[in-house]
């Protein structure tokens, strides 16, 4: 069966149930750990098609899915596509923080206009059984709030009635909204095109078949997790395991000890998931893992990093990782996931660059790693008609060789747009090169360059940091913070600009380690040192200001992918639950305890 020859994934869902019936493809694993409930193919057509059915005599044209982690999410999202009802994936990173999701959920459900919720049993009655909620989500509590478990009983002869649509190629198969990581999250209309393309991009790089087995911590309602460990198994015919978020990051050993158990061969994440497990797995847990069978291990949605491959590689090697089982990937929702990416066996590829010269958009590559120069990884190439340009942002002229611009991107996975916002749409994804006037292309957003075809991402656009005329990566500043201590964690510190006296300065912002005592203190006052000589002695700036907040202050989002300006923006309003602050006014300001 060749997955290609199908117009949407509804229909090769469907195909699977007819010769793949009794084929397990998802299996939830409860804590992480054992097997709860595993569904097939055939279950889940069946399933879907009473739903479905369901979702036609309720009238619902676009419904909201939230979900805590688990398999309803899955049959729900299937059931949409077989209804003709448009899908918007909902994160609920758990059961007992309904509340905590309540003002972004209300945020989504305005902006896509949904006229339903669907959800299962306890998640409707958390949420709505709330006395502030009505207060606290005005527009969720005007909405019809669905059951969708529960329907075998006297629904299980729906299957029958249910009556196949046709879709069109440009019709919209669901709409993902962005993790919000520089901005106010935007609805992304993912079409039946884009979707089929971009699944057998993935396909294609991967050389998945059905003896492929996947394993995924990701949350349902980001890009990756959906498309990679949900879309992406039903695509090609093999089985994933799921578990949640929550119980990888309380536990990162279970992702490794669930790939080694399934003899797993494909997994992956945010470049932060593999320094969790170096940090938090022990050597008597690293003793029983065998990672011999992963070849396709992922690594993308956040600046990947040298070091973490190399010392997840050094740290792993012995039970079984392969170097070349590194598949670092750039993608984004708004090219519904994938845009370039490594090949089987193909190992990661490094460049050092003159941080300066980065910081004046040039590239300047040196043989030697040294203070003033930094290291990036190749996400990959293009392929699969998937085309790439570096262009200036301001000017729209595409860049010659050896420049940073921002990454375009002409591809059939491309979305349409995003959801009733046509101004924003126009300028983001209908761009045209000056001069050439090539296009149209995408505008990610994200400044890179590329060397030999292979991609290179140096930064978010919003995210750079303009200091008295030169330009810094805030990631690079993060990395240097990060090493500077060995208390702080690879993934806790944010760095960004702050306004004083109408100039641009650089602040950092610095989680400290959990039940931090009084009598640690002087580790606080030790480390502001340490982080001061470092980031001047590296980058040849001045911190204006360094912030130890709380364990877990900093925003990310649900895939844990950094939030800077929402970092920001909490420590600008004073929100940000800081420990101790120092600014060169008031060098040791305690503001609060831990």
């Amino acid at each position: 069966m060749n997955p290609h020859h199908f117009r949407t994934i509804a229909d090769v869902v469907r195909h699977r149930a007819e010769t793949q019936g009794s084929d397990p493809v998802y299996t939830y694993l409860r804590d992480g750990e054992s097997e709860d409930r595993t569904i097939r193919f055939g279950e889940l057509d069946r399933e879907s098609r009473i739903l479905a059915v369901m979702l036609r005599h309720w009238g619902v044209q676009r419904a909201m899915l939230v979900y805590s982690p688990g398999l309803e999410f899955i049959t729900a999202f299937f059931a949409c596509l077989y209804a003709g009802v448009i899908p918007i994936p909902a994160g609920l990173p758990h059961l007992v923080r309904v509340g905590r999701s309540l003002a972004r959920l209300s945020a989504i459900a305005s902006d896509a206009r949904a006229d339903a919720i669907l959800s299962t049993a306890r998640v409707i009655e958390r949420a709505t059984g709330d006395p502030e909620f009505i207060a606290r989500a005005p527009e969720l509590a005007r909405m019809r709030w669905l059951a969708t478990d529960g329907l075998d009983g006297e629904t299980a002869d729906l299957a029958s009635e249910w009556k196949e649509l046709s879709a069109e190629d440009a019709t919209p198969a669901f709409i993902q909204y962005t993790s919000g990581s520089t901005s106010a999250p935007k609805g992304v209309v993912v079409t039946h095109q884009s979707l089929m393309h971009n699944l057998a991009y993935c396909n294609a790089v991967e050389e998945n078949d059905r003896e492929t087995v996947s394993v995924s911590w990701l949350p349902h309602s980001h890009d990756m997790g959906l498309i990679e460990a949900i879309l992406l198994p039903a695509f090609a015919g093999y089985r994933s395991y799921l578990m949640s978020p929550s119980s990888f990051l309380r536990r990162p050993g279970r992702w490794l000890e669930a790939i080694s158990r399934m003899r797993a061969t494909n997994s992956g994440g945010p470049n932060f998931a593999f320094d969790l497990c170096v940090e938090k797995i022990s050597p008597k847990e690293q003793e029983s893992l065998d990672l011999s069978t992963w070849r396709v291990a992922y690594n993308g949605s956040e600046t990947i990093r040298k070091e973490t491959l190399l010392r997840f590689r050094d740290r792993f090697q012995p039970q079984g990782f392969s170097w070349n089982a590194f598949y670092p990937v750039y993608g984004l929702a708004e090219s519904t996931l994938l845009v370039s990416s490594g090949r089987p066996q193909d190992a990661p590829i490094f460049r050092e660059v003159d941080a300066d010269a980065l910081g004046n958009g040039m590239v300047r590559t040196s043989q030697l790693s040294t203070v003033r120069t930094v290291s990036v990884v190749a996400s990959g190439r293009a392929l699969f008609d998937t085309r790439i340009s570096i262009a200036n942002p301001e000017t729209c002229v595409e860049c010659r060789s050896g420049e940073v611009g921002e990454v375009w991107v002409a591809s059939r996975s491309v979305a349409a747009g995003y959801w009733q916002r046509p101004a924003e749409s126009d300028f983001t994804f209908n761009a045209f090169l000056s001069g050439s006037n090539s296009g149209p292309f995408l505008r990610t957003g994200d400044l890179g360059f590329l060397d030999d075809g292979h991609l290179f991402i140096t930064g978010r656009i919003k995210d750079v940091i303009n200091i008295r005329g030169f330009k810094h990566y805030p990631q690079d500043i993060e990395l240097t913070v990060a090493q500077s201590h060995p208390a702080i964690s690879p993934n806790g510190c944010a760095a960004f600009a702050v306004d004083r006296d109408g100039s641009e300065h650089l602040a950092v912002v610095v989680e400290v380690r959990p039940r931090l005592s009084n009598s640690e203190m002087d580790w606080a006052d030790h480390a502001i040192a340490v982080i001061q000589d470092s980031v001047t002695h590296v980058h040849g700036i001045a911190l204006h200001t360094i912030a130890l907040a709380s364990y877990g202050a900093i925003p990310k989002t649900t895939s844990g992918k950094l939030q800077r300006q929402a970092c920001r923006r909490s420590f600008m309003d004073g929100s940000l639950d800081v420990v101790r602050l120092w600014t060169p006014e008031s060098p040791l300001s305690k503001a609060s305890a831990v």
